[in-house]
């Protein structure tokens, strides 16, 4: 009975736990996509840790010792993962083949056996933070097929959508594709719940006396923000209603903007004005106890 996993890891039907490990270190190194450049690499790591998901697990193992090849409708394992093309998650397909193992019917006749094959499908995206905040287009690549998807505004870090008959094929009928949604760092916002927080710039003179600053976020449109005489650096400022949607009860969050008093170039001012500001601006004393 043909059981080419063994193959794939590189060792005997008779290899203990330790060695298929060690086998399966080896060749992960190796073919790993960060060190192993070659197109064909990406491919045989997803094998290595498909391959080894079953073998380091001994019911699946021995679900896998007792039907071989035969789980994989006859073809050695690198014909069947070749076959289900480069874009699909091998661990997953295998959990699908596995999963609750041991039930009546088996795995024989070649097939999948007496369970229901689940054919959803999981992939990961990654959207740019404004595409979080505002909704917009992603397009996603799978199965040998091309899309656009819809990014609902106001999605979180981790959520999952759901794209109906996008997902593996069979049994007449499609499954749903899971993606998974990562979302980018912004260099310039955090987000706490539906808030936004940011810093902006605030020049001495309107700090001082008063006035209006005008700040583009990057994300909403440019707004205006009046601040008081005397705004002190590390100030905070609330802007209602310019943060995130929240996607259950539409409301928005706040836009939380952060003084940052920016001081002029000394050496590019007037030496009268510099004289005029050395002389009257307070100074603190220092004062030391003995």
């Amino acid at each position: 009975m043909a059981k080419s996993l063994y193959e794939t890891l590189g060792v005997s039907e008779n290899a203990s736990a330790d060695e298929i490990k060690k086998s399966y270190r080896k060749l992960a190194r190796k073919y790993h996509p960060d060190v192993n450049k070659e197109e064909s690499a990406v491919d045989k790591f997803k094998e290595i840790n498909a391959a080894y998901e079953v073998l380091s697990d001994k019911k699946k193992k021995d679900e896998y010792d007792m039907y071989g090849d035969q789980m994989f409708g006859g073809q050695n394992f690198h014909d069947f993962a070749q076959n289900k093309g480069g874009n699909v998650d091998l661990d997953e397909l295998l959990k699908n083949i596995f999963g609750g193992g041991g039930g009546s019917g088996g795995f024989g006749g070649g097939g999948f056996g007496g369970g229901s094959m689940d054919l959803d499908q999981k992939t990961t995206i990654t959207i740019p933070f404004a595409v979080s905040v505002l909704g917009g287009k992603h397009h996603v690549s799978v199965n040998s097929g091309s899309f656009d998807i819809k990014i609902p505004a106001g999605i979180k870090n981790g959520e999952t959508l759901r794209v109906r008959g996008k997902g593996h094929a069979g049994m007449g009928q499609n499954g749903d594709l899971l993606i998974k949604v990562e979302v980018s760092v912004s260099p310039t916002f955090t987000r706490e719940g539906n808030d936004l927080f940011t810093t902006m710039d605030v020049p001495l003179k309107e700090a001082l006396f008063g006035g209006k600053v005008r700040v583009n976020t990057s994300i909403h449109e440019e707004i205006t923000i009046k601040v008081p005489q005397g705004t002190k650096n590390g100030q905070k400022f609330r802007v209602k209603g310019k943060g995130v949607v929240d996607r259950k009860t539409a409301l928005k969050g706040n836009l939380y903007l952060t003084a940052n008093i920016i001081l002029p170039d000394v050496d590019s001012l007037d030496d009268e004005f510099k004289q005029i500001l050395e002389e009257k601006l307070p100074s603190g004393e220092v004062t030391s106890e003995e």
